[in-house]
């Protein structure tokens, strides 16, 4: 008995699946280089006591979090600055 062979649309899913991990690997690649540059920016100094906006702080996090899943720090920096970042962010 002969195997069936693979039908068109089972092609056409299996090249739009691998087009879109393709798409949202390139998305995160450019996010983790975003996050590098921003971290490299000698404007921006989220040590600063205080004096950035809640939402600065949010975007921070958001920031770290991006670095964190591209594997750009490590598990231990990650909650480090995630804390320092949490402990200024003003709660009303």
């Amino acid at each position: 008995m002969a195997t069936q062979r693979t039908s068109f649309t089972k092609l056409q899913r299996d090249r739009a699946k691998k087009a879109k991990a393709a798409a949202k690997r390139e998305r995160r690649l450019e996010r983790a280089a975003e996050a590098k540059n921003q971290a490299d920016d000698p404007e921006f100094d989220p040590s600063a006591d205080g004096s950035i906006s809640a939402a600065e702080l949010l975007h921070e996090i958001e920031v770290t979090h991006q670095r964190f899943e591209a594997k750009l720090m490590s598990l231990e920096e990650f909650e480090e600055k995630k804390a320092e970042l949490l402990a200024r962010l003003p709660i009303d």
